[in-house]
């Protein structure tokens, strides 16, 4: 067997003012054919279960390129069409194959397409014929088109959000593809429209639930190869926004449609319940100091770049300096223009800084302060499950009792080793001030005392009955009560 694997994704934030080129998939992860490491990315792990499967199997593996942007704006026309075609170009080298097997994210938009994806697998499908088995790995925060699923065999998504199952979904996605090119099986996909669009963290009921269901009908259901849950991604303005349920089974298309409606329409009674409370900056410090005990984590769950937004948001952080408060530690702010001048001052410098609510409006106002520069690390990078996440060049800056990271490159906070591979230990601080929704949950829960979720200012569209969509459809709960009316 001739197996062509390869990878492109981002998570584009439609409404973010953060533009996308070549040089952002060059900050995160640019591997052309054979270069990617071992170590897998969250969009790419298709790719290094790739080999060991093939390794296994006696087949031969051709690898494309890979590449994968941290979450931001549109990405330009010109950067999606190169990575595009260099794949494509990839796999007309790499013919015959007998499968394709990919690594997308499934939320990219791309200046003039609003479907990267699903052009990117018709441009595939058209290259290998109907007959050659394509199959991809998807993020749950992703947009499921029609034009996704008439271009391939199956998809599998992560099903936790944090999404830590991303190498072993990409292991399932390598299980359906042996056994269906060994003729053991015939993969087919059917797909359910809830027609809503929600957040689901499974880090809590109902959503954990949920998922554990997945996991039982798969193991308990004859013929039943995979089950996901297409979240959709709130922050993207396109046609087909909406969360939907994915029933892979054994060529049963009645039997999947049948699962998927019935698991669809559980997940919509469901609407509304599944995000934790959020409270906003001034209750969120209160909780902080209240608490007998540290760390406590005050997650700013919207001004995270994991969802497109720039990260630099301040709401939080001068509410704590208005009040005094003391043994703070922050990660991270964004600022590559802070970073630069600090690291122009060297370790140990006392400069002056206005830092941090550059980049759109409703996310606070710069912070000015006399701060030391207690640690300068190049390339910085902190872990995120399997993997590893660089948050670019860095700096620790500490004033009036709070430490404070800057950073070049933009990452949600994964991970309390952000924390100390800075210098800082992160659990000998009362306050942990951190900015992800939810990928976050996994790593600090095991460390915190207490966490709050913080809602603070307005950088990121998170209420979709009021966001200003323009291409989105308005037919789908919260936008319509009742849609199926």
């Amino acid at each position: 067997m001739r197996v062509f694997t390869a990878a492109l994704a981002t998570e584009t934030n439609t409404f973010s003012p953060i533009a996308i080129d070549k040089r952002a998939f060059e900050a995160s992860l640019y591997a052309r054919p054979g270069e990617h490491p071992a170590t897998p990315t969250l969009c790419t792990a298709p790719i290094t279960v790739g080999r060991e499967v093939c390794a296994r199997e006696g087949w031969t593996l051709i690898e494309g390129s890979a590449s994968w942007a941290d979450p931001a704006g549109l990405v330009a026309r010109a950067t999606f069409e190169e990575l595009r075609d260099e794949i494509l170009d990839q796999l007309r080298a790499a013919m015959p194959v007998d499968a394709v097997v990919l690594g997308l994210h499934g939320a990219m938009v791309a200046q003039g397409y609003d479907d990267p994806e699903g052009d990117l697998l018709s441009r595939v499908r058209d290259i290998v014929g109907p007959d050659v088995l394509v199959c991809a790995e998807l993020d749950p925060h992703s947009h499921l088109t029609a034009r996704r699923v008439a271009a391939a065999n199956f998809f599998v998504v992560f099903k936790e959000f944090p999404h830590i199952d991303f190498v072993d979904r990409a292991r399932d996605l390598w299980s359906i593809a042996v056994r269906a090119l060994k003729g053991e099986i015939k993969p087919v996909m059917s797909v359910f429209d809830c027609r809503m669009i929600d957040v689901f963290p499974t880090s809590k009921q109902p959503m954990r639930g949920f998922v554990d269901k997945l996991y039982a009908l798969e193991k308990s259901e004859p013929g039943l190869l995979s089950l996901s849950v297409i979240h959709g991604f709130m922050a993207g303005d396109v046609p087909e926004l909406g969360t939907k349920i994915i029933a892979v089974t054994d060529n049963n298309p009645g039997k999947g449609a049948a699962f998927a409606e019935t698991l669809g329409r559980e997940l919509f009674d469901m609407r509304g319940t599944f995000m934790v409370k959020q409270v906003d900056e001034k209750v969120a410090v209160d909780a902080a100091l209240a608490a007998p005990k540290g760390p406590v984590v005050i997650a700013d769950v919207w001004d995270n770049p994991g969802g497109g937004t720039a990260g630099d948001a301040t709401v939080i952080l001068a509410e704590l300096i208005a009040r005094g408060v003391t043994d703070v530690a922050v990660g991270t702010v964004w600022d590559p223009i802070a970073v630069q001048i600090c690291m122009a001052a060297g370790e140990g410098a006392e400069i002056p800084l206005r830092f941090g609510a550059k980049s759109a409006p409703h996310t606070g106002d710069p912070i000015d302060k006399l701060v030391t520069v207690r640690r300068l690390v190049r390339n910085a990078e902190m872990r995120f499950g399997e993997s590893f996440a660089p948050f670019g060049d860095a700096v620790w800056i500490s004033f009036d009792g709070i430490d404070v990271i800057l950073n070049s490159t933009r990452a949600q906070s994964f991970d309390p080793s952000l924390f100390s591979v800075m210098g800082i230990e992160p659990t000998s601080r009362k306050i942990l001030l951190i900015k992800s929704t939810n990928h976050f949950y996994d790593s600090f829960s095991k460390i915190a005392a207490e966490i709050v979720y913080c809602s603070a200012g307005k950088p990121y569209p998170n209420t979709p009955a009021t966001t200003p969509y323009r291409k989105a459809r308005r037919t789908i709960w919260p936008m319509v009560e009742n849609p199926w009316a």
